[in-house]
């Protein structure tokens, strides 16, 4: 990558021409072919939601989530209510378009319009959502509409260091491994470790074609099965891991030393 360097010959970034802040997320419908997403609203979801996550027997949605489980329906609606009425985090509803039910959610959050970045989470699939294409499409139909319409330059996953599961939903996804934050937070009384994950504008058009491909009806049998696997068509697309930045990092430090070098040597 060329490097852009100041006058002090110092590496800068490289310029962002007409830049302006981007519009903020709206409660819009993104719809789909196996998905539809809707913003949340408690009279409209709350009881399919949570009869759909109490399939999970064993309450498992919750370890890495901030909040729940919830010990009765009357108090999942009354979180659901308040998530509805917020602008950040942005809820929406995920409904699986063959049974036309909400079956999961997921959020836009840490809305920065200024610099063009906000992060998806919140996500909480129920077992009639999980391993299902509507749940991938959706992942899918929140980044077209935060990379086309809003034309954001960044997209994050966070999770906890933790969560393997959501670790690997992030890279077969096609978000890139950015590090981890140690001691981030604390959630439920407990150390919470981060690791980040991003993609970028300029990963979308590679990643949007694999997601396409993937989505297509031929890439299914009769019986629902996948031929192609979405990591594989993903993982070419990945950004260099942190050992690689990291030395680039060192290769950027050496450079402006040896240029600081020729400058005194001139003086």
């Amino acid at each position: 990558m060329r490097q852009i360097r100041n006058h002090l010959g110092q590496p800068i970034g490289e310029e962002v021409p007409q830049w302006k802040p981007r519009p903020r997320p709206e409660r819009v419908y993104l719809e789909g072919n196996y998905a539809r997403l809707e913003p949340l609203q408690a009279s409209k979801h709350a009881d399919a939601l949570y009869r759909a996550n109490s399939l999970d027997a064993q309450q498992a949605l919750w370890t890495y989530l901030p909040y729940g489980p919830f010990p009765n329906q009357e108090s999942y609606f009354g979180w659901v209510q308040e998530m509805s009425e917020r602008q950040d985090p942005l809820f929406f509803a995920v409904v699986d378009r063959e049974i036309s039910r909400a079956v999961g959610v997921a959020a836009y959050l840490r809305i920065e319009p200024e610099h063009g970045c906000l992060e998806v989470g919140h996500i909480c699939y129920s077992p009639l959502l999980q391993d299902r294409p509507a749940g991938t499409e959706a992942m899918y139909l929140l980044m077209r509409y935060v990379f086309e319409e809003l034309a954001y330059r960044r997209y994050e996953w966070k999770c906890d260091a933790l969560n393997e599961p959501s670790r690997r939903a992030a890279q077969r996804l096609g978000f890139s491994f950015e590090g981890v934050f140690r001691q981030a937070c604390v959630v439920k009384g407990r150390n919470r470790d981060t690791a980040w994950y991003a993609m970028i504008d300029k990963d979308w058009p590679a990643l949007k074609t694999a997601y396409e491909r993937w989505l297509s009806p031929d890439n299914f049998d009769t019986n629902g099965v996948q031929k192609e696997r979405l990591s594989l068509l993903t993982a070419p697309l990945l950004r260099r891991d942190i050992q690689e930045l990291s030395e680039e990092l060192s290769c950027s430090r050496l450079s402006a030393a040896k240029h600081r070098a020729a400058r005194n040597r001139t003086k």
